[in-house]
């Protein structure tokens, strides 16, 4: 099959691009210039997870009557409340005067992310952009020149052993004249295509966190609506590690709770699940959650080294978009608004390379428009923000960023670099303190597999594993004596464990489980671990996340 652009990810920066390249199209009265999008997850906004507080900037340019069209964005943001946590039972809120300008949230909406991306999907379709959701992508196709040409969707009915089942059907093969590459954090084949194009030869390394949310609905009493919270320190300052939490106040008595834990910790005994379940038991959490029920839980890899570590974002035949790319801005802590701006760049830049008769090779427009645009601006002003944190710890790089974006608007006369990668931060296992983790009571603190079955996670069974091991006796010989195999306690999902027997210990990939957080591609410390798209439309099932 074949398109003018393909798509692959129908996230805010996939969905953004399909819907303005068939805006331009309309306005200029070429209605046969096609745009297909393939999405993975069994429907739009299926494997989408965020906090989330958005950024309408670029929805506004986008599509200006939103509100007209009944966009899910009803609750504003009207009040920020940032904290930091002392100890289990202290808590300091931060005065408003030292709290970042980048942290302000007037003007701001909160909003169930996967909800918005149901929305701009309907938008695209009205747009008669064509979607196929369900359809993973498994590989990239080449010209013979090199150039990306389209890529090939997932075998359908395949056996673990590799045979073909009775309900077999053959990926297709979609071709176009330019892919726009827009699966999120961690895509794997946007990994492919940095790594065949080396688009980050001058860059920083990426660098990542791990995002862990739970959708409470609370009692009435205890909902503050438009409230938005954020907070850092305890419990993780206990193993050393930075990131923080969040709790935003969204309609119906609904509250967003989660937390971001860097993936350059270097504890491998830290878990980031417990870390979120030990979070609920402070006071300043429990006093809002207890009492209330517990109704999706979700887990999902971000991509947050920011201006820095941003690679090329062409190659002959495509680009990258959104997190794929890594445009959050973490002085905000949002990446919707910037995700949404660089589709919408990405598909002006392709559009104009279409219309004058070009396929196949670099739209090296598409960079041009990103530097004259605002979303540069957002991200230049940012760039030292996460450097700062992990160079400088959390009381020391939050006052290096309260500076910079509050006294000096994002212009400090130097950048700072973090060359480290994430995966190989982690000290030995005999070297590092274990943290004792609360045991599940089923109100507040929950275990992993309880968790996982609410995110409504499944996998067809009796497939091919979607976690690939480049040498499977790495975990045992390897991970497991000098790190305690880090992976059964990163994995938010219950994936990974070490099981002993009288023939010795085991690894054991319980595949079915995977929330797609694509943590373990990015932290395994041998970097071991492969994820790969698994048949379309598996993986979770988020509502109203």
């Amino acid at each position: 099959m074949e398109f003018d652009v393909l798509i692959v990810g129908g996230g805010p920066a996939g969905l953004s691009a399909a819907i303005r390249l068939r805006q331009l199209a309309i306005e200029a009265g070429n209605e046969n210039f096609t745009v297909c999008l393939v999405e993975k997850g069994s429907e739009f906004g299926a494997h989408t997870l965020s906090g989330a507080v958005i950024e309408t900037r670029a929805l506004d340019e986008l599509i200006p009557d939103w509100k007209e069209k009944g966009a899910p964005l009803n609750v504003p943001a009207i009040e920020d409340r940032v904290y930091m946590l002392g100890s289990a039972t202290k808590a300091t809120k931060l005065m408003d005067s030292i709290i970042p300008e980048s942290m302000h949230n007037k003007g701001n909406y909160i909003v169930s992310l996967g909800n918005v991306v149901r929305w701009l999907a309907q938008q695209a379709e009205e747009l008669e952009v064509m979607m196929f959701p369900g359809f993973a992508a498994a590989d990239i196709l080449y010209n013979d020149d090199g150039s990306v040409k389209g890529i090939l969707t997932g075998d359908m009915g395949v056996a673990a052993s590799g045979d073909a089942k009775a309900s077999f059907e053959a990926g297709y093969e979609l071709l176009a004249k330019y892919t726009i590459f827009a699966e999120g954090s961690r895509g794997h084949l946007g990994k492919r295509l940095i790594s065949r194009f080396s688009l980050d030869k001058y860059s920083d390394p990426q660098h990542y966190g791990i995002g862990l949310k739970e959708l409470w609905e609370v009692p009435p009493e205890q909902h503050e609506q438009g409230v938005v919270m954020h907070g850092s320190g305890w419990p993780l300052s206990d193993t050393g590690s930075t990131g923080g939490w969040w709790l935003y106040f969204d309609e119906n008595n609904q509250v967003s709770f989660g937390l971001i834990v860097d993936l350059s910790y270097s504890n491998p005994y830290m878990s980031p699940f417990d870390e979120l379940q030990r979070l609920k038991l402070h006071p300043l959490i429990r006093n809002i959650l207890e009492g209330g029920k517990r109704l999706s839980y979700g887990a999902r890899a971000l991509t947050k080294g920011g201006f820095n570590s941003l690679p090329r974002l062409t190659f002959p035949g495509g680009v990258l978009v959104g997190d794929e790319a890594g445009f959050l801005n973490p002085a905000k802590i949002k990446g919707t608004h910037t995700s949404m701006k660089s589709g919408m760049l990405a598909a002006e830049a392709i559009y104009e390379a279409v219309v004058a008769e070009r396929q196949h090779d670099e739209v090296l427009d598409y960079t041009l428009k990103y530097k004259h645009s605002w979303l540069y601006e957002d991200n230049h002003a940012a760039r030292n923000f996460a450097p700062a944190i992990h160079r400088m710890g959390t009381w020391m790089g939050g006052a290096f960023n309260f500076i910079e974006q509050t006294l000096l608007a994002g212009k400090m006369p130097l950048t700072i670099h973090d060359n480290q990668k994430d995966y190989a931060q982690l000290e030995r296992a005999d070297h590092a303190y274990q943290p004792d983790y609360p045991k599940p009571d089923g109100k507040l603190v929950f275990d992993k597999l309880s968790s996982v079955f609410i995110s409504n996670t499944n996998h067809t069974e009796d497939q091919p594993s979607h976690l690939k091991l480049t040498d499977p006796t790495v975990p045992i010989s390897i991970n497991l004596p000098l790190y305690a195999e880090p992976a059964r306690l990163y994995c938010p999902a219950g994936v990974y464990e070490v099981v002993k027997d009288a023939e010795g210990a085991k690894f054991v990939i319980n595949a079915q489980n995977c929330v797609h957080c694509k943590t373990c591609d990015i932290k395994d410390p041998s970097q071991n671990i492969t994820w790969v798209a698994p048949e379309g439309g598996g993986g979770p099932n988020y509502p109203n996340m």
